[in-house]
Protein backbone atom coordinates (compact mmCIF):
# COMPACT_ATOMS: atom_id res chain seq x y z
CA UNK A 1 0.00 0.00 0.00
CA UNK A 2 2.45 2.54 0.88
CA UNK A 3 6.26 1.70 0.33
CA UNK A 4 7.93 4.01 1.94
CA UNK A 5 7.51 7.66 3.14
CA UNK A 6 10.21 10.48 2.88
CA UNK A 7 9.78 13.82 4.80
CA UNK A 8 11.03 15.84 7.44
CA UNK A 9 10.92 14.55 10.89
CA UNK A 10 8.36 16.56 13.13
CA UNK A 11 8.62 14.68 16.08
CA UNK A 12 10.12 11.77 18.06
CA UNK A 13 7.65 10.36 21.16
CA UNK A 14 9.31 7.51 23.38
CA UNK A 15 5.87 5.91 24.82
CA UNK A 16 7.62 3.43 26.64
CA UNK A 17 10.76 0.92 26.70
CA UNK A 18 11.04 0.14 23.13
CA UNK A 19 8.26 2.26 21.69
CA UNK A 20 8.69 5.14 19.71
CA UNK A 21 6.69 7.11 17.79
CA UNK A 22 7.44 9.42 14.83
CA UNK A 23 5.52 11.85 13.63
CA UNK A 24 6.65 12.62 9.68
CA UNK A 25 5.61 15.41 7.38
CA UNK A 26 5.41 14.53 4.09
CA UNK A 27 4.00 17.50 1.53
CA UNK A 28 2.25 19.03 4.37
CA UNK A 29 0.51 15.67 6.03
CA UNK A 30 1.52 14.29 9.14
CA UNK A 31 2.18 10.62 9.64
CA UNK A 32 2.32 9.22 12.50
CA UNK A 33 4.75 5.78 12.75
CA UNK A 34 5.52 3.26 15.35
CA UNK A 35 9.54 2.61 15.14
CA UNK A 36 11.91 0.48 16.72
CA UNK A 37 13.72 2.09 19.40
CA UNK A 38 16.79 1.30 16.72
CA UNK A 39 15.25 3.41 14.33
CA UNK A 40 14.67 6.20 16.55
CA UNK A 41 18.24 6.45 17.06
CA UNK A 42 19.47 6.87 14.02
CA UNK A 43 17.10 9.83 13.23
CA UNK A 44 17.83 13.20 12.70
CA UNK A 45 16.81 15.47 14.74
CA UNK A 46 13.63 17.96 14.28
CA UNK A 47 13.50 19.41 10.91
CA UNK A 48 15.87 17.25 9.42
CA UNK A 49 14.93 14.98 6.36
CA UNK A 50 14.52 11.06 6.35
CA UNK A 51 13.03 8.32 4.21
CA UNK A 52 11.31 5.41 5.92
CA UNK A 53 10.20 1.80 5.02
CA UNK A 54 6.57 1.40 6.19
CA UNK A 55 4.22 -1.43 6.94
CA UNK A 56 0.41 -0.71 7.33
CA UNK A 57 -1.11 -3.14 9.26
CA UNK A 58 -5.22 -3.27 10.79
CA UNK A 59 -5.53 -4.54 14.07
CA UNK A 60 -8.68 -5.00 15.86
CA UNK A 61 -10.06 -2.16 13.48
CA UNK A 62 -7.37 0.26 14.46
CA UNK A 63 -4.81 1.27 11.37
CA UNK A 64 -1.25 1.16 12.55
CA UNK A 65 1.71 2.96 10.02
CA UNK A 66 5.26 0.92 11.21
CA UNK A 67 8.19 2.55 9.99
CA UNK A 68 11.66 0.93 9.49
CA UNK A 69 15.34 1.90 8.34
CA UNK A 70 15.61 -0.18 5.40
CA UNK A 71 13.21 -3.11 2.91
CA UNK A 72 15.31 -5.59 4.93
CA UNK A 73 14.26 -4.54 8.39
CA UNK A 74 11.13 -4.18 7.67
CA UNK A 75 10.95 -7.51 5.58
CA UNK A 76 12.38 -9.36 9.07
CA UNK A 77 9.49 -7.75 10.70
CA UNK A 78 6.77 -9.29 8.43
CA UNK A 79 8.48 -13.12 8.84
CA UNK A 80 8.29 -12.54 12.37
CA UNK A 81 4.92 -11.57 12.69
CA UNK A 82 3.53 -14.85 10.43
CA UNK A 83 5.19 -16.83 13.16
CA UNK A 84 2.13 -17.44 15.75
CA UNK A 85 2.36 -15.83 18.76
CA UNK A 86 4.59 -12.81 17.56
CA UNK A 87 2.73 -9.64 17.46
CA UNK A 88 3.98 -6.39 16.09
CA UNK A 89 5.06 -5.39 19.68
CA UNK A 90 7.70 -8.68 19.92
CA UNK A 91 8.65 -8.52 16.50
CA UNK A 92 9.68 -4.67 17.14
CA UNK A 93 11.42 -6.10 20.47
CA UNK A 94 13.54 -8.72 18.48
CA UNK A 95 14.43 -5.85 16.28
CA UNK A 96 16.00 -3.75 19.04
CA UNK A 97 17.88 -6.86 20.79
CA UNK A 98 19.83 -8.09 18.09
CA UNK A 99 21.27 -6.32 14.94
CA UNK A 100 19.53 -7.18 11.80
CA UNK A 101 22.56 -9.51 10.40
CA UNK A 102 22.55 -11.10 14.00
CA UNK A 103 19.01 -11.83 14.54
CA UNK A 104 18.99 -13.38 10.87
CA UNK A 105 21.86 -15.49 11.86
CA UNK A 106 20.62 -16.71 15.18
CA UNK A 107 17.17 -17.61 13.32
CA UNK A 108 19.27 -19.66 11.00
CA UNK A 109 21.60 -21.28 13.42
CA UNK A 110 18.96 -22.00 15.85
CA UNK A 111 20.59 -20.22 18.04
CA UNK A 112 18.08 -19.86 20.55
CA UNK A 113 20.14 -18.59 23.39
CA UNK A 114 20.57 -15.88 21.56
CA UNK A 115 16.83 -15.55 20.70
CA UNK A 116 15.64 -15.50 24.05
CA UNK A 117 17.43 -12.40 25.14
CA UNK A 118 14.48 -10.41 23.78
CA UNK A 119 12.17 -9.73 26.69
CA UNK A 120 8.60 -11.64 25.95
CA UNK A 121 10.53 -15.02 24.16
CA UNK A 122 11.00 -17.81 26.14
CA UNK A 123 12.76 -21.15 24.54
CA UNK A 124 9.56 -22.76 23.00
CA UNK A 125 8.59 -19.35 21.48
CA UNK A 126 12.17 -18.67 20.12
CA UNK A 127 12.33 -22.42 18.77
CA UNK A 128 9.32 -22.07 16.91
CA UNK A 129 10.53 -19.40 15.59
CA UNK A 130 13.54 -21.23 14.12
CA UNK A 131 11.54 -23.79 12.82
CA UNK A 132 9.19 -21.93 11.32
CA UNK A 133 11.37 -19.15 9.38
CA UNK A 134 14.85 -21.19 8.79
CA UNK A 135 14.09 -22.03 5.49
CA UNK A 136 12.85 -19.26 4.07
CA UNK A 137 15.22 -16.62 5.78
CA UNK A 138 18.19 -18.78 4.10
CA UNK A 139 16.69 -17.85 0.57
CA UNK A 140 15.30 -14.46 1.34
CA UNK A 141 19.20 -13.47 2.74
CA UNK A 142 20.30 -13.89 -0.76
CA UNK A 143 17.48 -10.93 -2.13
CA UNK A 144 17.90 -8.84 1.35
CA UNK A 145 21.74 -7.83 0.04
CA UNK A 146 23.75 -9.66 3.45
CA UNK A 147 25.51 -12.37 4.20
CA UNK A 148 24.62 -14.81 7.00
CA UNK A 149 26.68 -17.87 7.69
CA UNK A 150 25.05 -20.98 8.56
CA UNK A 151 28.10 -22.29 10.36
CA UNK A 152 28.90 -22.22 13.98
CA UNK A 153 29.62 -24.81 16.77
CA UNK A 154 27.61 -27.91 16.15
CA UNK A 155 24.52 -27.63 18.73
CA UNK A 156 25.51 -29.63 21.31
CA UNK A 157 28.59 -27.39 22.06
CA UNK A 158 25.98 -23.93 20.84
CA UNK A 159 24.26 -23.17 23.96
CA UNK A 160 27.20 -23.97 26.48
CA UNK A 161 29.77 -21.29 24.45
CA UNK A 162 26.83 -19.11 24.35
CA UNK A 163 26.15 -19.28 28.33
CA UNK A 164 29.76 -18.71 29.00
CA UNK A 165 29.77 -15.72 27.13
CA UNK A 166 26.58 -14.59 27.89
CA UNK A 167 28.30 -14.97 31.61
CA UNK A 168 30.97 -13.45 30.81
CA UNK A 169 29.19 -10.11 30.65
CA UNK A 170 29.36 -10.05 26.81
CA UNK A 171 25.93 -8.78 25.39
CA UNK A 172 24.27 -10.66 22.57
CA UNK A 173 25.29 -8.76 19.83
CA UNK A 174 28.81 -9.30 20.69
CA UNK A 175 28.28 -13.15 21.10
CA UNK A 176 26.68 -13.06 17.80
CA UNK A 177 29.87 -11.22 16.13
CA UNK A 178 32.02 -13.55 17.70
CA UNK A 179 30.89 -16.59 16.44
CA UNK A 180 30.25 -15.47 13.25
CA UNK A 181 34.17 -14.42 13.15
CA UNK A 182 35.46 -17.63 14.79
CA UNK A 183 33.50 -19.51 12.45
CA UNK A 184 34.13 -17.53 8.72
CA UNK A 185 37.34 -15.44 9.87
CA UNK A 186 39.16 -17.86 11.60
CA UNK A 187 37.30 -21.51 9.98
CA UNK A 188 37.33 -23.23 13.42
CA UNK A 189 35.96 -26.64 12.80
CA UNK A 190 32.10 -26.55 14.26
CA UNK A 191 32.66 -29.70 16.37
CA UNK A 192 36.09 -28.51 17.67
CA UNK A 193 36.20 -28.57 21.20
CA UNK A 194 34.15 -25.97 23.44
CA UNK A 195 36.90 -24.64 25.27
CA UNK A 196 38.22 -23.69 22.02
CA UNK A 197 35.18 -21.52 20.33
CA UNK A 198 35.64 -20.16 24.04
CA UNK A 199 38.85 -18.87 23.83
CA UNK A 200 39.04 -17.56 19.87
CA UNK A 201 35.75 -15.63 20.96
CA UNK A 202 37.40 -13.96 23.90
CA UNK A 203 39.93 -13.49 21.98
CA UNK A 204 38.38 -11.88 19.75
CA UNK A 205 36.06 -9.83 21.43
CA UNK A 206 39.03 -8.36 23.83
CA UNK A 207 40.58 -7.65 20.32
CA UNK A 208 37.62 -5.69 19.23
CA UNK A 209 37.39 -3.82 23.12
CA UNK A 210 40.94 -2.75 22.52
CA UNK A 211 40.26 -0.86 18.78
Amino acid sequence: MISYLKGIVAGIQNSSANRYLLTLEVNGLGYDLQIPGRVAKQLPESGGTVQVFTHFQIRDEVPFLYGFSSPAERDLFRYLQSVSGIGAALAIAMLDTLELPELVQAIVSANVQLLIQTPGIGKKTAERICLELKSKLIEWRKSAGFFVATGGPAPGILEEVQMTLLALGYTPNEVGHALHYVSEEIGLDDDAYVEDWIKQSIAHLSSEHIK
